[in-house]
């Protein structure tokens, strides 16, 4: 059987070879597209970590973690030393700094040294590291205009249980109240929503998890979203006492940034080694006890890593 890793590989490949060009209007990078495209991966088949790449880990754990505990301020990943979501308050820190009211000692800051504020200075962070209306927001406090909060994610586990056939078991980061020109100014998330749906499904007694993502960065962000999501399957089945399915991936936009294609190349090169397996400590009973280092990875061997320069796009634009 082919190795599934031949899924991520040859939509790497098609959109290189058949991806239409198109040009991102905040930044000016261009990119190669494809629309409408589905992975899947069987999680008693090995664990859908890639190893065409070495991918980062310490990050998946982390950031997932940031989400189920509902988290929107990037200090705690910043005081672990995971710099993944750096670039999105920085950017929207540089915007707010050209109005009159910034600070002059804080206004030219470079990202590091922004970065080190949010780590040293608690007030700093509380103001500048917050992404309000992010996935952990929307995944356990969505906000009501009655104002009370949903928990999504504890939602579906307890519809699970009461219901095991159930078919709502949906938990939603798209909210257009928030979100780019849709949204009045003040309340915008001003961060885009990539991943922005995933449904839990129970089928004799294993438990499938299906993720819709909007927009798909293929090189960095595809590899990162395929192991999170098959991470946060394994915690749900853990808590569920279901074994686990199959996660499935399924693409809107899906594509490759033009200032990838040589790293893209030289990925494509290389074959698929056999997946790794993790394994969940058995104290995580409850998705609010669970912690990074209740993960343990095992056997996994991968290519060096291949290195790209993120692209900050998407978010709110001003109307013209």
């Amino acid at each position: 059987m082919e190795h599934p890793e031949y899924q991520y590989l040859n939509l790497l490949k098609e959109a290189l070879e058949e991806g239409v060009r198109k040009v991102d209007r905040g930044t000016n990078v261009a990119l190669y597209s494809l629309f409408g495209r589905q992975t899947r991966y069987d999680l008693l088949k090995g664990f859908p970590l890639l190893t065409t790449k070495k991918v980062y880990w310490k990050g998946v754990t982390a950031e997932l973690y940031w989400f189920m505990s509902g988290q929107t301020n990037i200090k705690y990943l910043v005081d672990n030393n995971v710099h993944i979501w750096d670039d999105y308050p920085y950017k929207i820190f540089l915007q707010k700094s050209k109005t009159r009211n910034s600070k002059l000692e804080t206004r030219n800051l470079t990202k590091d040294e922004f970065i080190e504020k949010i780590k040293t200075d608690s007030k700093f962070a509380k103001e500048h590291g917050e992404l309000p209306r992010i996935y952990g927001e929307m995944w356990r406090r969505w906000p009501t205009r009655s104002g009370r909060t949903i928990d999504q994610l504890q939602f579906v586990i307890d519809e699970l249980k009461a219901d095991l056939d159930a078919k709502n078991l949906i938990v939603n980061s798209w909210n257009p109240e928030y979100l780019y020109t849709m949204a009045e100014k003040k309340d915008t998330s001003y961060f885009p929503i990539c991943h922005n749906m995933y449904q839990v499904n129970q089928a004799g007694g294993r438990l499938h998890l299906q993720l819709y993502q909007r927009s798909a960065d293929l090189f960095l962000g595809v590899p990162f979203n395929i192991a999170s999501y098959s991470l946060l399957l394994l915690i749900l089945c853990q808590v569920t006492g279901y074994k686990p399915g199959e996660f499935v991936h399924t693409f809107g936009d899906v594509h490759i940034y033009e200032n990838h294609i040589e790293q893209v190349k030289e990925q494509l090169k290389r074959a698929p080694r056999l997946f790794p397996t993790v394994k969940i400590e058995p104290k995580v009973h409850n998705i609010d006890n669970f912690r990074p280092e209740h993960v343990i990875l095992e056997n996994y061997n991968p290519y060096p890593t291949l290195k790209g320069e993120l692209t900050v796009a998407g978010g709110y634009y001003e109307k013209s």
